[in-house]
């Protein structure tokens, strides 16, 4: 009589385990990841990238964009898995331009994009994204 006590006890126990699980589940608790945690150096010419920005565009056209700053040569993203296209930017001061055409107007600077656009508008860049944590350098030429 006992050991029938313990069957049923034990069937009880697995029972409520199996909604527990069940419950967590539906509750999201398990859910697959979508992103990748994406770090990495960009350097041009053999130079770190002092600043610039890291854009990520996935292939597939479904999963939202992500991207980064790049700042002292490195960068950090949160990107959707799969393989997605790179766009690096790094622009350098080129002169200024007043805002208005007025003699007291503030003054800005025009910025010119330092890299090919191999790099960025025409990227032939890529990445395959996986879960979890991804390293990627990207040594870059201003060299076309």
């Amino acid at each position: 009589m006992e050991i029938n006590n313990n069957r049923k006890q034990s069937r009880r126990r697995v029972g409520t385990a199996m909604l527990v699980v069940a419950a967590l589940f539906s509750a999201g608790c398990f859910d697959p990841p979508t992103t990748g945690d994406v770090t990495g150096a960009v350097s041009i010419d053999g130079d770190p990238v002092a600043s610039g920005s890291i854009a990520f565009f996935p292939v597939d056209g479904k999963s939202p964009t992500s991207g980064a700053e790049i700042k002292d040569g490195r960068f950090e993203a949160e990107v959707p898995l799969g393989t997605v296209k790179v766009e690096i930017r790094v622009s350098k001061v080129v002169g200024q331009k007043r805002l208005y055409d007025t003699p007291n107007s503030p003054v800005q600077a025009v910025r010119e994009e330092v890299l090919p656009a191999k790099y960025n508008d025409r990227s032939e860049l890529t990445l395959d994204v996986k879960p979890g944590d991804n390293e990627e350098n990207f040594e870059l030429s201003t060299k076309s």
